[in-house]
């Protein structure tokens, strides 16, 4: 049995630190497949020149994650005082680390009024207690997504305007498509088991997926060979689990395999892309 300081220390990890590995790797995997892209694509250029600016807005959004998550809990518990040190703590650390990068690349509050609205959509979800519903969750990806295209802008060392890119978009549409189709599935697994609607749209989602990149399959078949890991996926684990116990652990374990799958594969198609 754990003493009074022990659960006090674990209560203050669980107020400081994001404890959720899957939303760790929907929020950076983006960014991350972003910076990576465009480190490579910046030495291909025949004035190839490394940039540290997708990895410093990279260190930024991780930042910013971790806010988001302090200000999350805080605004669910109606502003408690007790969760309010991370909150600060963060907004500070991120001051310290985004005003030097927002001093040196000013366009980046372009991007500001669409993260405003979508910041606003979370800490809604936070305040009414929805932060589970669909709506609080799109919001999610559509944020984490987006960063795959301005992390490639700046590793890319591309001229500020504009930042939106041909290849950037396609990262963003990828990782958004299947981070959804991941949200309606972890659904269909847990909180809404056993309901044909949550079902019905989750394979609905993976099969137009699938074909949207058999459709655009003549660049490469990373895509394709995805969409059929992710919708083999998303319909077998459902029919499993009316006959079968599938405990959350399964399905987190299972989720942090595709995840790493739809990574590696979509770097893959964005690098020949590229």
């Amino acid at each position: 049995m754990q003493s009074q300081p022990q659960r006090i220390r674990r209560a203050t990890a669980r107020g400081w630190i994001p404890d959720q590995p899957g939303a760790w790797v929907m929020a950076l995997a983006p960014a991350l497949a972003g910076t990576i892209c465009g480190s490579v694509w910046s030495i291909t250029k025949p004035d190839a020149a490394l940039s540290i600016a997708g990895w410093w807005i990279l260190l930024c959004w991780a930042l910013c994650y971790c806010v988001e998550f302090a200000a999350a809990r805080w605004l669910k518990s109606h502003c408690a005082t007790r969760y309010l040190p991370p909150v600060i703590g963060y907004c500070i650390v991120l001051a310290a680390v985004g005003t030097p990068f927002l001093i040196m690349h000013i366009d980046v509050l372009a991007w500001a009024p669409i993260y405003m609205v979508l910041a606003a959509m979370a800490f809604a979800g936070a305040w009414f207690r929805r932060e589970r519903s669909l709506w609080s969750n799109a919001a999610a990806v559509i944020a984490a997504s987006l960063m795959a295209m301005i992390a490639l802008h700046y590793a890319a060392n591309s001229p500020s305007v504009p930042q939106v890119s041909l290849p950037g978009l396609v990262l963003t549409l990828c990782f958004a498509a299947t981070q959804f189709g991941s949200v309606l599935f972890v659904k269909t697994m847990i909180r809404e088991r056993g309901k044909r609607s949550y079902v019905a749209a989750s394979w609905i989602w993976h099969i137009a997926l699938l074909a949207w990149w058999i459709a655009a399959a003549s660049l490469s078949w990373y895509l394709v060979i995805l969409g059929v890991i992710l919708l083999i996926r998303a319909m077998a684990l459902p029919l499993i689990a009316r006959k079968h116990t599938i405990k959350p652990v399964i399905v987190g374990v299972t989720e942090c395999f595709t995840s790493l799958i739809a990574f590696g594969c979509i770097i893959a198609n964005a690098l020949i892309a590229i």
